[in-house]
């Protein structure tokens, strides 16, 4: 089930990289895990939906970095995925 998971966040870390956050949210959307949520977040970053991006950090219980703040934070999900 993990090797499953990461291979699905790992898919929509590649479309966030890619800056295709319809890609992404595709996958996100069908997550439960906190990491999911992180990802979700960073998926409404991107498309501009502050409040809903904010909704997903508090799910992740993340504090919300900003409206800048995607690929900081795409970086950082990579790191903790890699460290799963």
């Amino acid at each position: 089930m993990l090797a499953a998971m990461n291979t699905s966040l790992d898919k929509a870390l590649a479309h966030l990289t890619a800056g295709e956050w319809q890609k992404a949210h595709e996958i996100v959307q069908e997550e439960k895990s906190t990491m999911g949520s992180w990802l979700h977040g960073s998926v409404h970053i991107l498309e501009g939906d502050q409040k809903n991006a904010e909704g997903w950090y508090r799910r992740a219980e993340r504090e919300f970095p900003g409206m800048d703040a995607a690929p900081a934070e795409i970086a950082a999900a990579r790191r903790a995925l890699e460290k799963s």
